[in-house]
């Protein structure tokens, strides 16, 4: 089952109903420990007193805030429970914006939001609103030590939540503009063409993250004793006419698939591939195939 990581009550005009919110979405990477180099051995961190010049235990630290060089001001837990806000435990929505006002930049980290106990009837009414309005819900929220202005909007199965960021957290970088004079028309003509050739639906689950594909073959091939091979290096071709770089594309696109061939003539008959379960072209070796004997 599924961790709450938040529980209160969302209000909108008199409406007023128990939720919860479950994370969405979470990134996965590729872990590693710190060694010592020379046995092997997981080291330790430890936490260490500067005054006293000894490693304390968790238990001695406290949360402090520097107002000054070397000055900190101390804070208790209980002491920040007492001056959180009301969106601690009740999210109320402040108003309702269209769903193609919202830029995408301003999401930041997605929750599913689920109705609690006794909340089943007001959520569902809430859902179906939104999705048959076209319309998002603006709410306040705190929680993760900060008070956030939350985003809900219908999704497939229930109402999802999105915080966001703040108007002065979106950075403004003066490099990122563009020249549309730059643009001849032709050009746009051939670039309209290439994305439709490539056009496709939506399919999130088709994409790998070969990073972390690679970096499993290369543990795997490192655990089995074989050999790592590199990735081979991307070729980048230097674009001295885009309308000709835009033919050449469109012209690769509808080439039909070439037709499934023999085996690759690069592989040496002697030579047996050794991949590390199927991760990825990063950790393969070849050892010799061994041949039959002599029959006497």
């Amino acid at each position: 089952m599924a961790s709450t990581v938040w529980k209160g009550h969302l209000t909108f005009g008199l409406v007023s109903f128990p939720v919860k919110l479950y994370s969405a979405a979470r990134s996965e990477s590729i872990s590693f420990n710190q060694l010592h180099k020379h046995d092997g051995s997981r080291i330790k961190q430890v936490i260490y007193c500067q005054a006293e010049d000894k490693p304390i235990p968790r238990s001695e630290i406290v949360k402090g805030f520097e107002y000054e060089k070397d000055r900190y001001v101390t804070v208790e837990d209980e002491e920040i429970k007492k001056v959180a806000p009301p969106s601690a435990k009740v999210m109320e929505i402040l108003e309702f914006v269209k769903n193609d006002q919202i830029d995408p930049i301003y999401l930041e980290t997605s929750y599913y939001m689920a109705p609690d106990e006794a909340g089943e009837k007001p959520y569902a009414l809430l859902f179906s609103a939104l999705r048959n309005s076209g319309y998002a819900g603006i709410a306040k929220i705190a929680m993760h030590s900060r008070e956030h202005i939350v985003i809900l909007r219908p999704g497939q199965n229930g109402v999802l939540l999105h915080t966001m960021y703040y108007s002065h957290e979106i950075r403004k970088v003066d490099e990122f503009r563009t020249d549309l004079s730059l643009v001849k028309e032709t050009e746009l003509k051939l670039a309209d063409s290439l994305i439709q050739h490539l056009a496709a639906d939506f399919e999130p689950e088709k994409y790998k993250d070969m990073y972390r594909e690679n970096l499993l073959g290369l543990i795997e091939a490192k655990k089995a004793g074989q050999e790592v091979v590199a990735t081979p290096e991307p070729k980048q071709q230097k674009v001295v006419d885009i309308l000709e770089a835009l033919k050449a594309s469109l012209a690769s696109v509808k080439k039909p698939p070439a037709a499934a061939s023999a085996p690759a003539a690069s592989q040496d008959a002697d030579e047996e591939p050794v991949a590390a379960t199927g991760t990825g072209p990063v950790a393969v070796s070849k050892r010799p195939r061994k041949r039959a004997g002599k029959s006497s």
